[in-house]
Formats: C-alpha cells, structure tokens, sequence
C-alpha cells in the first residue's frame, strides 16, 4: 500500500520494515527525486515513485541527532569540556602504578 507522506526537507522518517530512521535532505521537483541521510550516515535517492513505494511514518529526531551527522567530538558539537580542571591532568595517575616489592 503506497504511503501518502509527501517528502519534507528536515523531516525524519522511520522505516516501519527496517526500524531505521533517516531525514530528507533534498527535494528535487524538477528530477522527481527524494535526497535522504540515515541516522549513520549513509545517503541515498529515490525517485517519488519510490518514496511513495517505502513502508514509513513520521518520526521523532533521535535522542542523539549526532549519529547522521558524523559529528562524533563532544567538541564538535560548539561546546567544551566541562568536567575536568587542570589538576586533574598534572596529578601523577596513582591508580596505575607499579605497587612497591
């Protein structure tokens, strides 16, 4: 059964059969295609024939939105790293060492 979802740029789907979700990235009226990038990375086109062919639903943006979009440093995301001051990089690591004989 076709679905009737027309393809919306920044939208995110889930596939019903797979269990994957993935955003559209582009609509190309003029060519009849669907752009899409799933949630770990990978890209792919449909023609509208297709898209109307796939077995989806509107989806909810995943917890972590960072999976489609390769970022994988916590500073990649604009932020900097908050949980550890200087003197925790200049203590000497005493759970490593050798014990004493």
């Amino acid at each position: 059964m076709p679905n009737e979802l027309d393809p919306q740029v920044d939208q995110w789907y889930a596939h019903l059969d797979k269990g994957q979700r993935f955003y559209v990235t582009a609509v190309n009226e003029e060519e009849n295609t669907v752009d899409i990038q799933h949630f770990d990375s990978d890209i792919e086109e449909f023609s509208l024939d297709e898209w109307r062919d796939l077995d989806i639903e509107l989806s909810e943006a995943p917890e972590s939105w960072t999976g489609a979009l390769d970022i994988t440093e916590q500073d990649d995301l604009g932020t900097g790293v908050t949980d550890t001051t200087p003197d925790d990089w200049s203590e000497p690591g005493e759970d490593f060492r050798q014990p004493d004989k």
